[in-house]
């Protein structure tokens, strides 16, 4: 990727982080920990990855997108809000009676949701059924979906993985966000998934392992699952939960926790600094 598409990339993923943090502060609840951490990967999907178009949110020929992390929610409102679904100033009315943005993504209070989540494990089922929903209508669309590392201890996931193989959803990538961290723990010490690598080989997928926060890695991971014919792709990336905020960075604290007043001040003083910097 060249520089000047990598900074592009760069200054919107450090305003994605700046909303993660309007939103949760304005809400007073939220999970700002593993939003922070998918900034970028969502970042590439809106502005390079997928065929969407904000003026025409559900049109046929749109690529999908799964957050099967629902509860990152917060992340998908705020690359939405820049990609220019709705204005940034709605991300202040997260969780708000009568907001679009729902604490988790409701696709009947927002367009451009494709699929309303927040069960964990239920998300990358029907991102596998949109996928075959493609292939069997003879459509070009891809679905795009990220799960989190603590989510692919549900059964659910893993019923999905065999699916998804056996149909050979080769329009189908997912992208696990290893972070590490779960609302009760490491996800070590709540229930080991690893190694995620080598269950979704088994599993019979097309396995990239990236840094999750390094856009050359992304890009060539996302080319890397295009290129792959006959079987899906599954993208583990390896993540700091919390990325972004030096006081909120692999703190399981802040898997469902909200910046108060003063931390949100100090959050988006570091957001800013950092946005000077790819700015200047």
């Amino acid at each position: 990727m060249d520089m000047n598409s990598k900074k592009e990339l760069s200054v919107i993923a450090a305003k994605v982080r700046k909303g993660i943090i309007e939103g949760t502060f304005n809400a007073k609840s939220g999970h700002p920990g593993g939003s922070l951490s998918i900034a970028e990967t969502l970042t590439y999907l809106y502005f390079k990855e997928m065929n969407i178009d904000p003026e025409k949110p559900v049109m046929e020929e749109r690529d999908r997108f799964v957050l099967s992390k629902g509860h990152a929610a917060p992340a998908l409102y705020s690359v939405m809000a820049q990609r220019g679904f709705f204005p940034v100033e709605d991300l202040k009315t997260l969780r708000k009676v009568g907001s679009k943005l729902q604490g988790h993504p409701s696709m009947r209070y927002l367009e451009g949701v494709d699929i309303s989540t927040g069960s964990l494990g239920q998300g990358i089922s029907a991102a596998c059924g949109m996928a075959l929903g493609s292939k069997l209508k003879g459509d070009t669309f891809r679905v795009y979906t990220i799960l989190g590392d603590g989510e692919i201890q549900e059964g659910q996931v893993w019923e999905a993985a065999m699916y998804a193989s056996a149909k050979k959803l080769d329009n189908l990538v997912a992208v696990i966000d290893n972070n590490n961290l779960q609302i009760d723990g490491s996800v070590e010490e709540v229930n080991s998934p690893y190694p995620i690598p080598e269950k979704f080989l088994a599993f019979g997928w097309n396995v990239i392992e990236i840094d999750a926060h390094d856009f050359d890695q992304i890009e060539d991971a996302f080319r890397k699952a295009r290129e792959c014919k006959g079987k899906p792709t599954a993208i583990v990336q390896k993540s700091t939960k919390g990325k972004g905020v030096s006081f909120m960075e692999n703190q399981v604290s802040w898997h469902g926790s909200a910046p108060n007043a003063e931390q949100y001040e100090e959050a988006m003083k570091e957001l800013d600094a950092l946005l000077k910097e790819l700015e200047g």
